[in-house]
């Protein structure tokens, strides 16, 4: 049987968790992370590619919490958080979600060309994967309407601001 404290702190990890990875650096690294990827499995670079995994594993909770987060970057991980917490998941046959599902044989594509060493193939899977994925987390953006926020009106230096 579980503990309340065990669920609470899992609780507890999980917003932390969203709330750094809101952070625009990590999104936008993220999503540039993708092709330094494919280019270690087409260099068969394996130093890069560990690397590579590495940052993609800590990249959520690398950078700190957000002092806003009502930029696209930001808003893109919220959107995320609000569509998995409503309960409609990444995949299926219902758009957005289609786009992930479309996106597999593209993935394949991509890694089946940088394994073979095929540039242009690398190139073009790894840009489809990318404009895939932006379209779905776009459409998520649009149907959650999340818009983020700037930074607490509590800061005394945006008080300050506000005040003069």
């Amino acid at each position: 049987m579980e503990s309340t404290s065990d669920g609470g702190l899992r609780d507890s990890f999980e917003a932390t968790f969203w709330e750094r990875h809101a952070n625009p650096w990590s999104a936008g690294t993220r999503i540039l992370v993708y092709p330094v990827f494919m280019y270690a499995i087409y260099r068969r670079d394996t130093k890069l590619f560990a690397a590579t995994l590495a940052f993609i594993a800590v990249n959520p909770v690398l950078f700190p919490r957000p002092a806003r987060t009502d930029n696209y970057l930001s808003r893109i991980v919220l959107a995320e958080r609000e569509w998995l917490d409503d309960g409609k998941g990444t995949m299926g046959l219902d758009y957005p979600n289609i786009l992930n599902v479309l996106n597999i044989p593209v993935t394949f594509y991509a890694f089946a060309s940088a394994l073979r060493r095929k540039p242009v193939g690398t190139l073009l899977g790894t840009l489809g994967v990318m404009v895939i994925k932006l379209w779905w987390t776009d459409a998520i953006i649009k149907k959650t309407g999340v818009t983020g926020e700037g930074p607490s009106v509590t800061s005394p230096d945006l008080e300050s601001s506000l005040a003069e």
